[in-house]
């Protein structure tokens, strides 16, 4: 009697945790893709119907949702978002008036937090992040190789899918350069990238929810390590405006600034000071003593 009662505790159990072990796995294959999107109504479906084609192939259970800013467009992109979804398409939408905040980041970061699902993505509306990476890129973070996944074109297998003029290509190598002490990064300003909630909260609060380079941001501030670079082909815009401008390039270098004292702290203000230091020790060494004149 006692061994039967011990044998049915013990198949409880085991049945129990291969549930859990389910359970935590099938979280594993979970993911809410973020799209921030103003006056994007010509991608929304094309977008939403290839991303759903590629979750589905890679064994995925995917959201999409749209976190839309008032534009001219707000109304047409909601229209789609709702015909999307009576289709059976797992799509919702956040529609943002101007009162209640404006700009790429603050919008993915709401999203963030309104996500289903514990695994989160951020992608462009535009078309430029192809849908169809959006498992590949996905897969180091939900596998648990990497806390944080980011599409590259300068990777092995990555790459641009159009003419690139050379100052755009210069502007960006040298935006990467600028970013290379704070995130080991080959593309550290792609927003097309994967992280987890729990992953986020390290941050405390204290992502600058101002610019464009919202990976960047929580690259640095959540210490996510490793991070993992997955190669992607970058497109040309399928249709609507770029938002890119030279407010951008300010907002993206007085972030850096932050981000570098963020990880640095004390270090960079000692930084003139040594500077001075071998400016003095190597005028010593080549000149010879420094003679101070007594008035």
């Amino acid at each position: 009697s006692l061994q039967r009662s011990q044998s049915s505790v013990l198949f409880i159990t085991g049945m129990r945790r291969g549930a859990g072990e389910k359970a935590s796995a099938a979280a594993k294959r979970e993911l809410s893709v973020i799209v921030p999107t103003y006056n994007e109504t010509e991608n929304i479906r094309p977008l939403c119907e290839r991303l759903f084609v590629a979750t589905k192939a890679a064994d995925l259970v995917a959201e999409c949702l749209i976190m839309d800013d008032e534009s001219p467009g707000s109304e047409e992109t909601k229209r789609i978002a709702k015909a999307l979804a009576d289709e059976g398409h797992p799509v919702r939408i956040h529609c943002r008036k101007k009162i209640e905040g404006r700009g790429l980041s603050s919008a993915v970061l709401l999203g963030f937090q309104m996500a289903k699902y514990p695994y989160v993505m951020c992608m462009d509306a535009d078309l430029q992040h192809e849908p169809e990476s959006v498992p590949s890129v996905a897969a180091p973070v939900l596998d648990g190789t990497a806390e944080f996944a980011i599409g590259s074109r300068h990777v092995e297998g990555g790459g641009v899918g159009f003419e690139w003029s050379v100052l755009r290509r210069i502007v960006s190598r040298g935006a990467t350069l600028l970013a290379w002490f704070v995130a080991r990064s080959t593309d550290p300003m792609s927003g097309f990238f994967c992280v987890s909630k729990e992953v986020l909260k390290r941050a405390g609060g204290e992502l600058n929810p101002i610019g464009f380079k919202i990976g960047l941001e929580i690259m640095v501030r959540c210490k996510c390590h490793p991070v993992q670079d997955v190669a992607i082909t970058f497109q040309e815009r399928a249709a609507g405006e770029s938002k890119l401008s030279a407010k951008q390039y300010k907002l993206y270098l007085e972030q850096l600034m932050s981000l570098y004292f963020a990880k640095f702290g004390a270090l960079l203000l000692m930084v003139p000071l040594l500077l001075v230091l071998v400016l003095y020790f190597l005028v010593v060494i080549f000149v010879g003593p420094i003679q101070i004149s007594k008035f």
